[in-house]
């Protein structure tokens, strides 16, 4: 079944744990936690003592740390001890340090992600394919929550997934932007594993019934 991220980009930053909580008994299977600097995107978000606190008051969450930062493996071990499960860098933000950088966020005992925004061809990743956990894939760009989702991205993930299937990889796929009760079906059809959902599940009057659309399948 395929597993719905609730992006806190969206959440109620006052009032974070108890949104969190909200999402979760909603169906949420795990926190997605955008983390922007300015740079490499041009918002800035939030940063490790954040995700401290939120992994203090709810520790049994999977947390999934989507960096949108300049220099990944230099934050990678404050994120990881912060109580980060998965960190997610973007090939862009280091296109002659990957294998450099997915080897800093492998030595911090986390899982490992690489994402490509919405211009990169698909073929980018394809030589790290065995050397990550999970491919996420931008189906707006990043920096901002609410955008509108970019039709071609169902394509891009399925490029993806067939590759992965040639070569017998079990790497997971996410989307992230845009993602809502009629895009997302589109991305688990075309082989996405994971659905980022920020504005559609927090901003939802019924978030319990987003999710049952974005588990559907």
């Amino acid at each position: 079944m395929t597993k719905v991220a609730a992006s806190i980009l969206s959440a109620d930053l006052a009032n974070l744990q108890s949104d969190c909580t909200r999402l979760l008994d909603a169906g949420a299977d795990l926190m997605h936690f955008d983390v922007m600097d300015g740079h490499f995107v041009p918002n800035i978000s939030y940063g490790a003592p954040v995700l401290k606190c939120l992994h203090a008051a709810l520790p049994e969450v999977y947390y999934d740390v989507h960096l949108m930062i300049s220099e990944p493996a230099r934050y990678a071990p404050d994120f990881a001890k912060a109580g980060a499960n998965l960190i997610t860098f973007h090939l862009e933000a280091v296109p002659d340090a990957v294998g450099e950088t997915i080897d800093a966020i492998r030595a911090t005992g986390c899982q490992v992600g690489i994402s490509i925004r919405p211009g990169t061809p698909v073929e980018a990743v394809y030589p790290y394919l065995d050397a990550v956990d999970l491919v996420l894939v931008m189906s707006v760009e990043p920096g901002f929550g609410g955008q509108k989702f970019i039709p071609a991205t169902p394509e891009r993930i399925a490029a993806i997934r067939t590759e992965c299937d040639r070569r017998g990889l079990s790497t997971l796929i996410e989307v992230d932007g845009g993602v809502n009760v009629e895009t997302g079906p589109l991305c688990s059809e075309a082989g996405a594993d994971w659905l980022v959902a920020g504005s559609s599940l927090f901003n939802a009057a019924d978030p319990a019934a987003v999710a049952r659309v974005l588990h559907s399948k």
